[in-house]
C-alpha cells in the first residue's frame, strides 16, 4: 500500500485544519455584517422618524449638529411662463 509520509499527511491536516477555520470566520462575519445591517435600518427608522417630529414642529429647516442652531429652508417661488 502506497503511502505520504507523516510530515506530508500533517501539513495536510494543518492547512485543511487552517481552511476551515477561516471558512467558519467568514461565515461569522457574514453574520455580524447582516446583524449590522439591521441595526443601521433601525437607526435610519429612528432618524427618519425624528425628523418627521421636528419636521412637523419647526418647519423645513437645516440643523447645525454641532450647536443646536437652525436655519429655515426657504422654497423657490415657481414662476409661472406666460
Amino acid at each position: 500500500m502506497n503511502k505520504i509520509t507523516n510530515e506530508e499527511l500533517e501539513t495536510i491536516k494543518a492547512q485543511q485544519s487552517t481552511l476551515q477555520t477561516l471558512i467558519y470566520d467568514i461565515g461569522l462575519l457574514q453574520t455580524q455584517q447582516h446583524s449590522k445591517l439591521h441595526e443601521i435600518a433601525q437607526v435610519n427608522e429612528g432618524i427618519n422618524e425624528h425628523k418627521t417630529l421636528l419636521e412637523k414642529k419647526y418647519g423645513s429647516i437645516n440643523i447645525n449638529v454641532e450647536d443646536g442652531t437652525y436655519t429655515e429652508i426657504e422654497k423657490e417661488a415657481v414662476v409661472e411662463n406666460a
